[in-house]
C-alpha cells in the first residue's frame, strides 16, 4: 500500500471520528491518542503523552487488570463497560465501552496496547430504562396496601445511582387511604397528600416534608398543581433559585436547596381517571437533568403503579365495608340468661368469617356456637351472617347438636354451588367450620357437637384443664355430612372456652398452661369472667395475627330443687285433674298464685293430649326461672299441630288457648318422643 495512503489512514484515524483511540506502551503509558478520545478532549499532546490512563483520571484497578491481561496473553478484549465519573464531564457519570488488543512487531515482540473507546452512555440509559420498567412490573403491587405500593415505586426508582432518580416521593390522598377516592378528573383546589412512599440516595437528605406520613398541601401555580389540574406530568429541567413559583414558595425553594436537587419530573397518580395522588422525581448533583426520555419512562412507571394503587385502595374499601358489615352480623352483647355467665373477646383482623353466638332454648337451656366460613373479604362475611342465621333458625327448632350440623351442611353445600369461585382468583371453594354446644342447668349436661372446627377447652372448679374430646366432623360444605355428639356433666362454676384456629388448634397441648394462667385468680374460677377472657387472649394471641380472633367463654350455673319440680303421671284420663293439683300446689309454694288460673289450664291441655295420643307415662315438669316454663313429656313423635277451631267443630281449640295463654311455647324431640313447652311471665 502507498505509504501516503498509510498516512491518510492513520491522519484520520487520530483526528477525525469520534471513537475514542489510544496507544499505549508496555508500561500503559499513552503514546498517541486522537483528540475524540474519552478523558483527553482538550489536553495538550504534552500533557497527555507518557501518562496512564489512572494519571489521567481515566479507569479503574478492573480497567488496568483487563489492560495488563491483553499485554500478557495477547487475547483481545472487545465491549469491556467502564462506569466513571472524570472532571473533563464535569463530574457527571458516563458509560464507556472499551476494546483492547495488543500490538506487535514483525518479530511477534510486544509493542504495546492498543484501545478503542466508545461513548454508550445514551445507550445505557436507554437499556436502564427498559430494565427499570421490567423490574417495575416485577416488584411494584405485590401487596393490597397503600404504603407499600408507593414505597415500592419509590424503591424500584432509586434502586441504583444508574437509576431514574436520586430522589422519589409519593403522595397519596388522605380519602385514599381510607379507600376513598375523589370523583373522576382534574383536581383544582389546593390538593393536601399524605407521603407514603420515599426513597434517596445517600449523598442526598431527604427533607422533612418528605419523611412517611408527613402532610402537606400542594399549593396552587407549581408544577405538581399544574399537573394535578390535567392529569399531565410536568418536566423542570433545571431547578433555579429564581423560578417564580419557587420564590412564591419558600418552603419548597429551601428543600430543594439542602437537597442539593437540581432537575424535577412531577406525575400524577392517576388510574381508571380517578386522581390517587402525586409522584415527584428528582436528581442531585453528579446526574444529569431529566429529559424528555426519562419523563416518558417516569410516566409508565408511575402509571403502574397507580393501578396497583388503585387495586389497593378498592381492597380497602371493601375490607372496611366487610369489617363494618361484620360487626353488624355479630353480636356485640351477649343475651342475659341464667344457664351460664357469658362474656366473650373478638377481635377482628382480617374481615374474617369468624362468627360467635349464644342462643337461648327451651327449657332454660342454652346453645353456645364459635365458627368461621373459610375466606376473607365481603362475600366471607355475608356467608357467615347467612350461617349465622340459619344456626339461630336451626336452633329455634330445638334439633339435637348433631342433626342442626347435617343441615347446615346442606345450607353450606347449597351456598357453595349459588357462588362457585371465580375461575383465575384467590377465592377458595366455600367451606366452614363450626362448633355447637347445648347446655341444661337443670340436668347440667353438655352436649357438643362440632364440623371441624377445634373442641372447646373446659376449666373445671377442682383447677383441671383439659381439651373435650368431641367427636370431629367434616367441615360443612366438604364431603359426607356425618356427625356424632358428647354429653358431658359440668359441675357448678365450671369454665367452657370457645375458641377459633387462630388461638389454639386441637394439638396445641402446650398452649393448655396459659388457661391455667389465666384462671389463676385469687377467687380461682369464680373472679371476673371478662378479665379472665382478656387475660387469655394476651397469652395465646401470636404476635402478629393473620386472622380474625376469638373466644367465648360461658362459667356454668345450675338449677336447684327449688326451682324445678317434676312429676310423673300415669297415661290415664284423670292425670289432667291430678295435674291441675299439682301445679296449684307448687305456684303456691313459689308465691306465683296469679298464675295458677292459666298455669292450670296449660298443664290439663297438654297432659290430656299427651294421654290421648301416647301411651306411657307423661312428664309433668315446672321451671321457676326468669319465666315460668311448663314442660309435658311423652312417648309420641308426633309434633302438635295448631288449628283454628270452627264454631261447629267439637274439638281442636286445646292448643290454640294453650298459645293465647303462653308467651312462647314450641316442641322439642327427646330420647323417648317429645316434650311441648310453654313459657309464662313471672309476675
Amino acid at each position: 500500500m502507498d505509504s501516503g495512503f498509510d498516512a491518510a489512514i492513520l491522519h484520520a484515524l487520530f483526528t477525525q471520528p469520534s471513537i475514542g483511540l489510544h496507544v499505549l506502551d508496555p508500561e500503559l503509558r499513552i503514546v498517541r491518542f486522537n483528540f475524540a478520545a474519552p478523558g483527553v478532549q482538550g489536553l495538550d499532546l504534552s500533557d497527555a503523552v507518557g501518562h496512564t490512563w489512572r494519571e489521567l483520571g481515566f479507569g479503574a484497578d478492573d480497567v488496568e487488570t483487563m489492560l495488563r491481561t491483553v499485554l500478557e496473553t495477547g487475547e483481545a478484549v472487545t465491549n469491556f463497560r467502564y462506569r466513571g465519573r472524570l472532571a473533563v464531564w464535569g463530574g457527571v457519570e458516563k458509560v464507556l465501552s472499551v476494546s483492547a488488543f495488543r500490538l506487535q512487531d514483525a518479530e511477534g515482540g510486544t509493542l504495546g496496547v492498543a484501545g478503542t473507546v466508545v461513548d454508550i452512555t445514551e445507550r445505557d440509559r436507554a437499556e436502564q430504562r427498559l430494565q427499570l420498567l421490567y423490574r417495575a412490573g416485577e416488584r411494584i403491587g405485590s401487596s393490597l396496601d397503600v404504603f407499600r405500593t408507593a414505597q415500592e415505586l419509590a424503591d424500584v426508582a432509586v434502586a441504583d445511582p444508574a437509576d431514574l432518580a436520586d430522589l422519589v416521593t409519593v403522595g397519596v390522598l388522605d380519602s385514599v387511604l381510607h379507600g376513598e377516592a375523589p370523583r373522576p378528573g382534574p383536581l383544582i383546589d389546593p390538593v393536601t397528600v399524605r407521603q407514603a412512599g420515599v426513597r434517596a440516595v445517600e449523598a442526598i437528605t431527604v427533607p422533612a416534608m418528605f419523611e412517611i406520613g408527613n402532610v402537606r398541601v400542594i399549593p396552587r401555580g407549581t408544577p405538581y398543581a399544574q399537573a394535578l389540574s390535567d392529569l399531565r406530568p410536568r418536566l423542570v429541567r433545571q431547578l433555579k433559585a429564581d423560578d417564580p413559583w419557587l420564590v412564591r414558595h419558600p418552603a419548597h425553594a429551601e428543600s430543594a436547596r439542602k437537597a442539593g436537587v437540581h432537575s424535577l419530573i412531577a406525575v400524577p397518580l392517576v388510574a381508571r381517571g380517578v386522581v390517587l395522588g402525586m409522584a415527584s422525581f428528582y436528581r442531585g448533583p453528579g446526574s444529569l437533568p431529566f429529559d424528555d426520555a426519562d419523563l416518558g419512562v417516569a410516566t409508565d412507571v408511575v402509571a403502574r403503579a397507580a393501578v396497583c394503587v388503585d387495586n389497593a385502595r378498592r381492597y380497602t374499601r371493601e375490607r372496611t365495608i366487610a369489617r363494618l358489615t361484620q360487626r353488624t352480623l355479630v353480636p356485640d352483647r351477649l343475651p342475659s340468661q341464667t344457664a351460664a355467665e357469658t362474656t366473650f373477646t373478638f377481635l377482628p383482623v382480617a374481615s374474617s368469617g369468624v362468627w360467635y353466638d349464644v342462643i337461648p332454648l327451651s327449657g332454660a337451656r342454652i346453645a353456645l356456637v364459635a365458627g368461621d366460613v373459610s375466606g376473607h373479604g365481603l362475600h366471607t362475611v355475608t356467608t357467615m351472617g347467612r350461617l349465622r342465621t340459619a344456626v339461630r333458625a336451626l336452633a329455634a327448632m330445638d334439633l339435637q347438636a348433631d342433626e342442626l350440623l347435617e343441615h347446615l351442611h346442606a345450607l353450606t353445600e347449597q351456598l357453595a354451588r349459588e357462588h362457585p369461585p371465580v375461575e383465575n382468583s384467590d377465592e377458595s371453594e366455600l367451606t366452614a367450620t363450626c362448633l355447637f354446644v347445648i347446655y341444661d342447668p337443670v340436668t347440667r349436661t353438655c352436649t357438643l357437637s362440632r364440623a371441624g372446627h377445634p373442641a372447646p377447652v373446659l376449666a373445671l372448679p377442682d383447677g383441671s384443664i383439659h381439651v373435650i374430646d368431641v367427636p370431629a366432623g367434616p367441615n360443612l360444605g366438604r364431603g359426607v355430612a356425618s356427625y356424632r355428639s358428647t354429653s358431658v356433666d359440668l359441675p357448678e362454676g365450671s369454665i367452657l372456652t370457645l375458641h377459633n384456629a387462630e388461638l389454639l388448634q386441637d394439638t396445641d397441648q402446650d398452649q393448655l398452661p396459659a388457661f391455667q394462667n389465666a384462671f389463676s385468680t385469687p377467687t380461682g374460677l369464680t373472679g371476673h369472667l371478662q378479665d379472665m377472657c382478656d387475660a387469655l387472649m394476651t397469652s395465646l394471641l401470636p404476635d402478629n395475627p393473620t386472622d380474625d380472633a376469638l373466644l367465648l367463654l360461658a362459667r356454668t350455673h345450675s338449677l336447684g330443687p327449688d326451682q324445678v319440680a317434676s312429676w310423673t303421671l300415669p297415661n290415664d284420663l284423670e292425670s289432667a285433674a291430678e295435674a291441675r293439683r299439682l301445679v296449684t300446689g307448687q305456684l303456691t309454694d313459689w308465691n306465683l298464685d296469679d298464675l295458677n288460673f292459666s298455669t292450670e289450664l296449660i298443664a290439663s291441655e297438654l297432659v290430656t293430649n299427651a294421654v290421648r295420643y301416647s301411651t306411657g307415662p307423661t312428664e309433668l315438669r315446672l321451671i321457676n326461672n326468669r319465666a315460668l316454663i311448663c314442660e309435658v313429656s311423652d312417648t309420641s313423635n308426633a309434633a302438635p299441630q295448631l288449628r283454628h277451631a270452627e264454631d261447629d267443630d267439637e274439638g281442636g281449640r286445646g292448643l290454640y288457648l294453650v298459645a293465647q295463654l303462653a308467651q312462647h311455647w314450641g316442641t322439642r324431640r327427646t330420647g323417648r318422643g317429645k316434650t311441648i313447652w310453654t313459657e309464662q311471665a313471672l309476675p
